[in-house]
């Protein structure tokens, strides 16, 4: 018995031993992941300073409580208000790379536009840099996965994503089951002069269906093609939505979509279903992608999900 006795103390002893080695193993965070641009990259421990090279990476980085570990972001980062005031490293675009290896960050974030020159060139001055490159709700909800897994923001990553996937099927069980009558001939600007619109590869157009219309020109492969007025009449939209807010353009998509006089007699013009969302909203893809598809169902479907406030 005694010997039994003095056996249970020692796995006793030896569980406690291990139990603070457990728990640093999710503090130090090595290993291999797999980025936007189906990369490799390899992280040693958890980053204690990051740099965004795009807005939506900063927004998901807020989003998931980081904010005192960015070190840097671009010009472009707007929000939230706070990012605004982070050091900037250019502009989106035009990344200062000496700048960023000034700065010397653990862990850099970067988009799809920097494959080609800036990562290689801050990969070959030793700094790590992951890519994110979400191009469908699903593959925001993955985006923000991956960061919260590489910065150790695994639990608020997976609240986050838990939280947008429920108000994400709160529009879709909406939507999922209108026949294509119910589903309204949605016509989106993104600029009118030329007049711009979204095709099959744009997130917009995802969000669009989800929102139970149906993009009248989704049968185009281009992200942005440029289209026709006439093209636009012939397909007569039964709603509108213009993006606002984009450089130095204001509201002037919608402003076109309100009072071009060759639209006066398309559906959204004579039911008064011409809406502006800002182009932010739509256009980064990360945590506000729910907030855009929210909006975008109040705006085709206001009969089952209310009027936009």
């Amino acid at each position: 018995m005694q010997q039994y006795i003095r056996w249970c103390i020692s796995a006793l002893l030896m569980v406690a031993l291990l139990l603070p080695a457990t728990a640093c193993t999710t503090e130090a965070l090595p290993g291999t992941f797999i980025d936007g641009l189906g990369r490799t990259v390899n992280i040693e421990e958890v980053p204690e300073t990051i740099i965004s090279l795009a807005p939506s990476n900063t927004e998901i980085l807020y989003a998931l409580g980081l904010e005192d570990k960015i070190v840097g972001v671009t010009e472009y980062c707007d929000y939230p208000e706070a990012a605004q005031d982070k050091s900037k490293i250019g502009g989106f675009s035009t990344v200062d790379v000496e700048r960023v290896v000034e700065i010397q960050p653990d862990l850099i974030l970067a988009a799809n536009k920097h494959k080609d020159d800036t990562i290689p060139a801050l990969e070959r001055l030793g700094l790590t840099v992951l890519a994110l490159d979400p191009k469908t709700l699903d593959e925001v909800l993955e985006a923000i996965t991956l960061v919260g897994r590489c910065t150790g923001s695994e639990d608020e990553a997976s609240l986050l994503v838990t939280e947008m996937n429920n108000r994400i099927e709160a529009v879709t069980d909406e939507t999922d089951n209108l026949t294509p009558a119910q589903r309204l001939r949605v016509l989106y600007v993104t600029w009118h002069d030329p007049l711009m619109t979204v095709g099959s590869g744009a997130l917009h157009n995802e969000l669009i269906q989800q929102a139970g219309g149906t993009n009248i020109f989704q049968d185009l492969t281009d992200n942005y093609p440029n289209i026709s007025l006439e093209a636009v009449i012939e397909a007569n939209p039964q709603v509108i939505i213009t993006g606002v807010g984009m450089g130095t353009g204001e509201d002037l998509p919608f402003q076109f979509a309100s009072t071009e006089p060759r639209l006066e007699d398309v559906d959204a013009r004579i039911n008064n279903r011409v809406y502006a969302i800002t182009n932010n909203l739509v256009s980064r893809s990360g945590p506000r992608t729910v907030d855009a598809l929210e909006r975008l169902a109040k705006m085709i479907h206001p009969e089952i999900f209310g009027e936009i406030e």
